[in-house]
């Protein structure tokens, strides 16, 4: 879990007052670098929130979708679903709490006794929220609502998040129903995103590559990965991001694109690669950059190049009808004509072209070999073909893109050259 600013201040402060009179002088300039996103302002102003006539809007094409595929109702647990769907901001225990989306009439929510006034702080829709007592069974109260809605027959759909003990202590119940998966209603509702979540989305990348240049500003000679971790979290706090997350790759730890145990400083010609986003009212960003602190080496130059080059090439290849494998696919000769992979071999591009995204960091549809689900307009993605080059670096430059009935737009600009290493916001096109 990625530290506030206020703990990240906190800890550093600690961790000087712990230290050798020797050490001293490095942990003062991490600390007053930390204090130095103070010049950062927070970009919120004017973000609105998810209203709840948009989760009503929500919830009637759902039960449009659970028509269309004969679905009598839909089961969530808290996460992504449930939030976008009724606004419930929880987590998952032992304890159920559930949503009950019917074909038609109202939802209702499931919830233990005692969590009932916290359930209410953040739902947006709906009234119906029947409790149990620690002695009880949750799965009772799920099948008293179905029966309320004369739901006795049928299919039920569970989202394909929902746990199996859920699934089985609620199916046992109802002997006469059949279960199902809820994929074709929840991916046909939030697989596309709507101008207002653009918008935010849009703004969550403004944060992140807001906060990549003020910490590509203060990289220095000797700096460990947590800290520039920490000054990424930091900065992007202050300019209002939430649920915020880093990772930091420094010289041969690059080359592992999610990480490493091995402890790295950066040197001259360090190769630093950052992994980052935060969340705008739920909704994501994900924005990879690697620099080179001091000389890029011309081999350097060359993978970053042809990284970029690969990150075109995706974009291009995006056009509205195609299936999104062939994104991948594409991306992926390029790099075997520059004698890389192939396939996922290294060197080489070892994971994705690219994940779907929007309330999750990673959603449906990916760009990855053999998907055959076409792109169309509301779809959003990542695009980061990195190129990994085993015990010496590795290269990611990621920006998310979204398609419209245009076609594909980008949400940030990729960065054209190593010495100018940032990019650029893009103007939202709706």
């Amino acid at each position: 879990m990625e530290l506030t600013k206020r703990q990240f201040l906190v800890a550093s402060a600690t961790a000087l007052a712990a230290l050798p009179l020797s050490s001293t002088a490095n942990a003062s300039t991490t600390i007053a670098k930390s204090v130095a996103t103070s010049e950062l302002k927070s970009l919120l102003n004017g973000v609105v929130p998810i209203s709840v006539q948009e989760r009503k809007t929500r919830i009637t094409k759902a039960q449009r979708l659970m028509r269309k595929y004969n679905i009598a109702a839909m089961i969530l647990e808290p996460g992504a679903a449930m939030d976008y769907f009724s606004g419930i901001q929880w987590w998952r225990s032992e304890r159920l709490t559930a949503v009950v989306i019917p074909k038609e009439g109202e939802i209702a929510v499931v919830c233990p006794f005692f969590e009932e006034p916290s359930i209410r702080e953040s739902l947006a829709v709906g009234e119906d929220v029947r409790v149990w007592q620690e002695h009880e069974s949750p799965f009772e109260r799920v099948k008293q609502i179905l029966n309320d809605r004369k739901i006795t027959q049928g299919t039920l759909a569970f989202e394909d998040s929902v746990r199996y003990f859920v699934q089985r202590g609620i199916m046992s119940l109802i002997p006469t129903m059949q279960n199902t998966s809820a994929a074709p209603i929840t991916l046909g509702c939030r697989m596309f995103k709507d101008t207002h979540e653009l918008q935010l989305m849009h703004k969550a990348n403004e944060i992140t590559l807001t906060a990549y240049a003020h910490v590509w500003s203060k990289l220095e000679l000797g700096m460990s990965q947590s800290e520039v971790k920490g000054l990424m979290s930091s900065a992007q706090s202050a300019l209002g991001g939430s649920n915020i997350w880093n990772m930091a790759l420094f010289n041969e730890a690059s080359a592992y694109p999610h990480g490493t145990k091995q402890q790295q400083t950066i040197r001259e010609g360090s190769i630093v690669l950052m992994d980052c986003g935060c969340s705008v009212e739920g909704y994501q960003s994900d924005i990879s950059r690697t620099f080179v602190f001091g000389e890029p080496s011309k081999k350097q130059q060359k993978i970053w190049h042809t990284v970029r080059e690969g990150q075109r090439i995706a974009f291009e290849t995006a056009t509205l009808g195609t299936p999104a494998g062939k994104v991948d696919d594409a991306v992926r000769a390029y790099y075997v004509q520059q004698g890389l992979g192939p396939d996922y071999r290294l060197p080489g591009l070892s994971h994705r072209t690219g994940h779907g995204i929007g309330m999750q960091g990673h959603e449906p549809v990916n760009f990855v070999h053999g998907e055959t689900e076409t792109l169309k307009a509301g779809m959003c993605f990542s695009n980061e073909p990195g190129i990994y080059l085993p015990g010496e670096f590795g290269v990611r430059l990621e920006d998310c893109v979204y398609m419209t009935n245009k076609g594909i737009q980008w949400f940030t600009v990729p960065p054209d050259s190593l010495a100018e290493p940032i990019g650029k916001l893009a103007t939202l096109a709706i």
